[in-house]
């Protein structure tokens, strides 16, 4: 496993659709890069993969609404149904930083949420794609 993450800020809280995405993450060098993107700047085919991540948020009970996520990748056990086994994957879990009206502050994570571990492919790629050097 590597030290890359994604943070991800809400301004508004519970407006998905306007955030900033900053990757961290080493070179082949060893030298931590980071990036900024807003969410007019998450190309098309990266974008199945961030809804996946704003479906996650909206399952936080209210009146919490995320303000910060942090994503890092990494592997989980799951239960291979038609197969009848468990395997390992990669995963993106999640750790979200949430806020209610009152101003209360609140870190939730997968043992809160476990849909804060996200198995899809497309999740992984996603944080592959914004984590790895594309010179």
């Amino acid at each position: 496993m590597n030290n890359a993450e994604i943070q991800i800020q809400f301004p508004q809280p519970g407006q998905w659709d306007e955030f900033t995405l900053t990757p961290i993450y080493q070179d082949a060098d060893g030298y931590t890069r980071t990036e900024r993107y807003t969410a007019d700047e998450i190309p098309a085919e990266q974008a199945p993969a961030m809804q996946a991540v704003v479906s996650a948020l909206v399952g936080l009970a209210e009146p919490w609404q995320a303000v910060q996520v942090w994503a890092r990748l990494g592997i989980t056990m799951t239960y291979d149904v038609a197969n009848d086994r468990s395997e390992y994957v990669f995963a993106v879990e999640l750790t979200v930083e949430a806020v209610n009206p009152q101003g209360g502050r609140r870190v939730f994570t997968s043992r809160d949420y476990p849909a804060f571990i996200i198995t899809e492919p497309a999740a992984v790629e996603f944080f592959k794609f914004f984590t790895t050097v594309n010179e």
